[in-house]
């Protein structure tokens, strides 16, 4: 799949393993989520964060381009943050824009696995890693309970 200079995406394979890969989780824990009753949040949160990444990234790369003011990197990763690191990746890839920066890549990445994590522990741990922490925090009268 050629890159809007002609030039293919160089990994492509990988690339798409990877993705698949690092999206099981939350979209598999979504969509059982939605399926089950329980919720549609999670799937309406990823697919809205994701559009909204993917805009901001390309909205970015263009101003990179005409040396405009950028968009500030706590924003992209705030919005990846609340989900929209799927969306985030692919337009890294598609843009090619901000796969060097090793700083951004560890922030990134970091994102992505606080969310595998949460959804292991939503769909393995059946809320295992959080419900202490909530369970301590509501036997308190003025404690405040995280959202887990």
């Amino acid at each position: 799949m050629p890159d809007k200079n002609g030039a293919p995406i160089r990994g492509l394979k990988i690339k798409l393993l990877v993705f698949v890969a690092v999206c099981a989780l939350p979209l598999g824990g979504s969509v059982s989520l939605l399926l089950t009753g329980i919720s549609r949040v999670p799937l309406l949160v990823y697919g809205l964060a994701s559009c909204l990444a993917f805009a901001l990234y390309w909205y970015d790369k263009q101003q990179a381009k005409a040396g405009q003011w950028r968009t500030p990197e706590k924003v992209l990763h705030g919005v990846e943050l609340l989900g929209g690191w799927p969306g985030a990746l692919v337009a890294q890839q598609l843009f090619r824009h901000k796969t060097r920066k090793l700083s951004y890549q560890l922030w990134f990445w970091l994102i992505v696995a606080v969310h595998q994590a949460l959804w292991i522990d939503v769909l393995v741990l059946e809320d295992e890693l959080c419900e202490p922490v909530t369970i301590r925090a509501t036997n308190r009268s003025d404690a405040f309970s995280p959202a887990c």
